[in-house]
C-alpha cells in the first residue's frame, strides 16, 4: 500500500477537527488567548450559536505587525520555547494550534495593535490562506472575527448541533470564565443583546451576581485557605441550599476551567453526612497549585487535569469546606435563606437555568464598563475597525 504525504490543506483540516469540535471551542481558545495577553476587558459576541459569527475583542498587548502571519502557523506560540517550559506553565494556552486550526475551517479576520505601534494591522484569512493584509487604525489590543464555521468542510457542517444548543454551551463557558477571572471585565453579547457585563472589580461575589443576575447567591459562604504549594478560595452554599446536578459547581485550577473527579470527591467529603445522596451544593472554587504539581496536557481541550498528589488535593478541599460550613452553622442564618429554599423547591432546575440563559432578556443597561467600537450594528466589521 502506497503511503501518501498529505498536503497542507488536508492536514490542517484534520488537525482542526481535533481542536475545533464546536463553536464553543473557538470562543474558549480566543478568550484564553486574550487572558494570556494581559487583557483587563474582553468582549465576546456571537450570532446564531457561533455558526455564522464569533467576535472576541480585548485590550491586551496585541500582536506585532511582523509577527502576525507567524501567529497562524501551526505550533507557533509565544507561550513556551522549550520542553522545560511545559513543567512551569502559567498561561492558559501553549500548544500553538488554536489559531491555525480556527483559520483552516472559517473565514477569519484579525485586527491588532501593540502599544508601541502608531497604527494597527488587519489580516484576512480564508480556509488557512491569507487573502489580504493592510494597515488600519484601531485601539491597542486584538479583535478576532470568525465567520462561517466549517464552510469548507461539508461533512463537519452537516453534523453541527442546533444554534440553541451551541449558544447554551458558549453561555456556560462564558459564565464560568467570567466568574473565574473577577479582575477582568467581561461583556457577553448574543444576537445583538448583552447577556451580562462584569465590572472587573476583583470581587468574586460581584462577578457571580453580575453573571447570574439574581439574588440566589447572596448568602454563599466564603472560603480561603492555604497550605504549602496549594491555595483555595471561593464561595460555597450552606448544605440547605443544594441542587440535583453539579451544574452550579465551577472549578478553576490556575485559571483553567476544568472537570475533576478529585475536586468532585473533595466537595462531597466536605459536605459528608450533610446532604442526601444525589444532592449537590453550589460551589465556585479557585485553586492555585505549583505548575509542576499538575499535568494540563492530558486532554485535547485541557478540560481535565492530573494532580501529582490527588489525595492531598482532595483532603485539603474537603477539610477547608467542612471547616467553613461548620463555622457557618454556628452563625445565625439569614432570613432570606428560607425564601431562597422555598424558591428552589418551587422552581425546576431548567427554570432556574432559563433565568440565566434567557437570551431575550439580556440586560442592555450595563454599558459603563466598555467603550466597544466594534459593536455598532449598522456597520460591517471592516467599516467599524476603520472608525477606531
Amino acid at each position: 500500500m502506497k503511503i501518501n504525504l498529505l498536503d497542507k490543506a488536508v492536514s490542517d483540516k484534520i488537525a482542526a477537527g481535533e481542536v475545533i469540535e464546536r463553536p464553543v471551542s473557538i470562543v474558549k481558545e480566543l478568550v484564553e488567548n486574550s487572558i494570556d495577553a494581559g487583557a483587563s476587558s474582553i468582549v465576546v459576541e456571537i450570532k446564531k450559536g457561533g455558526h455564522d459569527y464569533v467576535r472576541v475583542t480585548d485590550n491586551g498587548f496585541g500582536i506585532e505587525k511582523k509577527e502576525i502571519e507567524k501567529a497562524f502557523i501551526r505550533h507557533a506560540t509565544s507561550k513556551i520555547s522549550s520542553e522545560t517550559d511545559l513543567e512551569n506553565l502559567i498561561t492558559l494556552g501553549f500548544r500553538g494550534e488554536a489559531l491555525a486550526s480556527i483559520a483552516a475551517v472559517t473565514r477569519m479576520e484579525v485586527v491588532s495593535k501593540t502599544p508601541d505601534e502608531k497604527i494597527g494591522i488587519r489580516l484576512a484569512i480564508h480556509a488557512g490562506e491569507i487573502i489580504s493584509k493592510s494597515s488600519i487604525g484601531c485601539p491597542d489590543g486584538t479583535t478576532m472575527i470568525i465567520r462561517d464555521l466549517f464552510y469548507n468542510t461539508p461533512a463537519r457542517l452537516k453534523f453541527m448541533k442546533s444554534e440553541s444548543s451551541d449558544t447554551s454551551q458558549i453561555t456556560s463557558f462564558m459564565s464560568n470564565i467570567a466568574v473565574g477571572f473577577p479582575k477582568i471585565s467581561f461583556r457577553y453579547i448574543v444576537n445583538g443583546k448583552i447577556i451580562f457585563t462584569t465590572d472587573g472589580s476583583g470581587e468574586l461575589k460581584n462577578s457571580i451576581m453580575q453573571v447570574y443576575n439574581h439574588n440566589d447567591f447572596t448568602n454563599l459562604i466564603e472560603i480561603n485557605d492555604e497550605i504549602p504549594g496549594l491555595k483555595i478560595s471561593g464561595l460555597i452554599s450552606r448544605p440547605s441550599i443544594n441542587r440535583n446536578t453539579r451544574k452550579m459547581q465551577i472549578y478553576l485550577v490556575n485559571g483553567r476551567v476544568i472537570e475533576s473527579k478529585v475536586v468532585d470527591e473533595g466537595i462531597g467529603e466536605g459536605y459528608r453526612e450533610r446532604l442526601f445522596e444525589g444532592r449537590f451544593p453550589i460551589a465556585f472554587l479557585l485553586l492555585e497549585l505549583d505548575p509542576k504539581a499538575i499535568d494540563v496536557n492530558i486532554h485535547p481541550n485541557k478540560k481535565v487535569k492530573k494532580f501529582d498528589d490527588e489525595k492531598r488535593v482532595k483532603d485539603f478541599i474537603a477539610d477547608t469546606i467542612h471547616s467553613a460550613i461548620t463555622s457557618a452553622d454556628s452563625m445565625p442564618r439569614p432570613a432570606s435563606e428560607n425564601i431562597l429554599n422555598s424558591k428552589i423547591d418551587q422552581t425546576s432546575i431548567s427554570e432556574l437555568d432559563s433565568i440565566h440563559c434567557d437570551l431575550d432578556k439580556g440586560d442592555n443597561s450595563r454599558d459603563d464598563c466598555f467603550v466597544d467600537i466594534y459593536a455598532r450594528p449598522d456597520y460591517n466589521s471592516t467599516e467599524q475597525m476603520s472608525l477606531a
